[in-house]
């Protein structure tokens, strides 16, 4: 029968077909194939809720019997993933297995969990093979059947789906499972069996021609039930490792998870910014989250774009991570992939006399180290090995051995963060002269020129000082009111501003910021720097490389030298970090305003200061600019030496 014709007894009425699902998906009155696809927890409901539907005498699954025992007992111990591994014959090295993840978002074990349940008979009708010949398969999202019908779905890919090869294993696996279903007909009255969505045309025509069969094979060794490493679930879970769970979590809670395919994506979202906000507070107490819900949505309006890109209606764990670095940084994108490799149950399970298997894309290690050329009888959509740039943070005992080979006698700063923050810098004073310009704008009546243009809120004001111009009443064009227009007038601001005040975390605890230091320009597009830092011998990244967080701040441009803050007994007076470097501002201003970029309004006490050497306070608030900004910002890195800048951008994260 060719694949794009219907055969014409479907067209004949019966008392049983009574939809078009069932004239579809029917092969008898007493058999249904429900098509599936593996390694998806959308199909995985579809199983459900096609069992409770309605009822079934027997579920004819496609795994050969000699799995029988061991996959049900590992489906009794779900949460805990296991996989029921069947060794292969003795071949050249390495060693080959084929294996069945016991995944609860994999449609047939679903089926099976179910089955057990509800105390319905299963038949594992699938044949029996020494050498399993795997059969790779694409497929569209299965997240349309959101919106439309399994049967509709599986029709829809019928032109797209290859024969199989009339002497392969698949083609006597199908004349084998056909050949099975006549025998379950002969004992049941109503059986659901699952096939996979690339057989069951095929399915069907064997079991309508009763196509002759192969008999299996004999199998030579016993399936052996394992579990898997935490830490290499994604590679066993058709679904992430996290998505998995909140299936569980919602089935042991009873909640729905219709949705969870995508809704799952969310929390896994929100749990990952969880994780980073709590890491990330400890150190920019004063930095509000900047990882904001608007963010968040335009991530997702992102990720859902580069979906669309690969074809796909829901995303993959590349494409989380990817949007997540390119709009949020290596750090909150290492944080939301340990959260979606992350599976509660796997590391709360009693400890296993078995050992764990690290399982890989067509590989598994056991645990004296062999590794097996590994085939998965219920693989899901293809994986495959993509890059992505992303520097994790390292290891404590790596960071304490850095550590003792820093040279206490040298220290540079990384040259791209001097030139962000001197260009941020910049960016300030001319905010600052703005606001100073401002002060002196004034308003006046229109003349000949509108100068810096027209002030509506003052010409609307004076709008009802509306004049006649002198003349008759007889004269029209006289008799028009005259409207006075008010144009402003912004003067330049006079003066330059020199120093810029950054105080990042207020009140600075001097314990958290112990490092006080100042730095002198290397060129003349630096500033001259005095800063109070955490200390970066505590928090090393790479060889000869530490990273430190700015308190607070003092830029001085045109740079020149003057004394180390720190030490100078002029400002000994100064009670607090944040009064020194603002009365070091004051002392070595050479004009009157410094700008002052603060999170809470200036003290009565800091302008004191400032009046005292006759300088003004331009505060500005913290606020005002981007927290992703800032929290970069005030993130520097300290390099032990001028050759370390070679190889730094190896280790600096951005």
């Amino acid at each position: 029968m060719p694949a794009c014709q219907v055969p014409l007894e479907l067209l004949t009425p019966m008392a049983e077909l009574t939809t078009t699902t069932d004239a579809i998906l029917r092969l008898s009155p007493s058999i249904e194939v429900l098509p599936i696809l593996h390694g998806s927890g959308d199909l995985a409901q579809e199983v459900r809720e096609a069992m409770i539907a309605r009822s079934v005498d027997c579920l004819a699954v496609p795994l050969p019997p000699s799995v029988e025992g061991a996959v049900e007992q590992a489906v009794e111990a779900l949460p805990v993933i296991r996989l029921v591994v069947l060794p292969e014959p003795d071949q050249d090295e390495p060693p080959t297995i084929s294996f069945v993840p016991v995944d609860p978002c994999q449609a047939v074990i679903m089926g099976i969990r179910v089955a057990m349940g509800e105390g319905i008979p299963r038949a594992y009708i699938d044949r029996e093979v020494t050498v399993f010949e795997p059969t790779p398969f694409t497929a569209p999202d299965p997240y349309a059947l959101k919106r439309i019908s399994l049967a509709a779905y599986a029709a829809a890919l019928i032109p797209s789906l290859p024969p199989p090869p009339p002497d392969g294993q698949r083609r006597r696996r199908i004349d084998w499972m056909a050949f099975r279903l006549h025998e379950l007909e002969l004992d049941y009255d109503s059986i659901l069996c699952l096939c996979h969505v690339a057989d069951w045309p095929w399915l069907r025509e064997a079991y309508r021609e009763r196509r002759p069969y192969v008999a299996p094979e004999p199998r030579t060794h016993r399936p052996t039930l394992l579990p898997v490493s935490s830490s290499t679930l994604y590679f066993a879970l058709g679904e992430l490792p996290f998505v998995t769970e909140l299936y569980e979590r919602r089935r042991a809670e009873v909640r729905s998870d219709r949705h969870l395919s995508v809704d799952g994506i969310k929390e896994l979202l929100l749990s990952a910014r969880t994780r980073w906000a709590d890491r990330h507070g400890r150190e920019s107490q004063s930095i509000a989250n900047w990882v904001t819900p608007h963010l968040l949505q335009r991530y997702l309006q992102y990720v859902r774009n580069l979906a669309l890109l690969d074809r796909r209606l829901t995303p993959d764990l590349y494409t989380l991570v990817l949007a997540a670095k390119q709009m949020a940084g290596d750090d909150f994108a290492m944080t939301l992939l340990e959260t979606a490799r992350s599976y509660a149950f796997q590391n709360e399970a009693h400890p296993l006399a078995a050992p764990a298997l690290s399982v890989g894309i067509g590989k598994v290690e056991w645990p004296d180290g062999l590794v097996a050329n590994a085939k998965n009888r219920l693989q899901g959509p293809a994986l495959a090995w993509r890059s992505l740039s992303l520097r994790p943070a390292p290891k404590p005992l790596t960071s304490r051995r850095w550590a003792l080979q820093w040279n206490p006698f040298r220290q540079c700063s990384w040259p791209p963060e001097d030139n962000r923050i001197e260009s941020f810098t910049h960016h300030v004073r001319e905010q600052a002269r703005t606001i100073l310009g401002a002060d002196l704008a004034r308003v006046e009546k229109f003349t000949s020129s509108v100068k810096d243009g027209v002030d509506l809120r003052e010409t609307l004001r004076h709008w009802h000082q509306v004049r006649r111009r002198p003349g008759g009443a007889a004269d029209k064009q006289a008799a028009r009111p005259r409207m006075d227009i008010y144009v402003k007038d912004m003067p330049p601001a006079r003066g330059q501003v020199e120093v810029v005040l950054f105080l990042f975390d207020t009140p600075a605890d001097p314990a958290r910021y112990s490092w006080q230091a100042t730095w002198y320009a290397e060129h003349q597009e630096e500033s001259t720097l005095c800063f109070y830092a955490s200390p970066f011998q505590d928090r090393m990244v790479g060889p000869g490389i530490a990273q430190s967080c700015y308190g607070g701040a003092l830029f001085l441009f045109p740079p020149r030298p003057i004394p180390n803050v720190w030490e100078d007994p002029r400002l000994h007076f100064a009670r607090t970090l944040e009064e020194r470097l603002i009365a070091a501002g004051s002392l070595h201003s050479q004009q009157p305003h410094i700008v002052l970029v603060t999170p809470v309004p200036p003290p009565a006490r800091w302008r004191r200061i400032a009046r005292s050497f006759n300088r003004r306070l331009v505060p500005i608030p913290l606020s005002r600019f981007s927290g992703q900004t800032v929290d970069r910002l005030r993130r520097f890195h300290v390099l032990n030496g001028h050759e370390i800048r070679s190889y730094a951008s190896k280790f600096i994260r951005e």
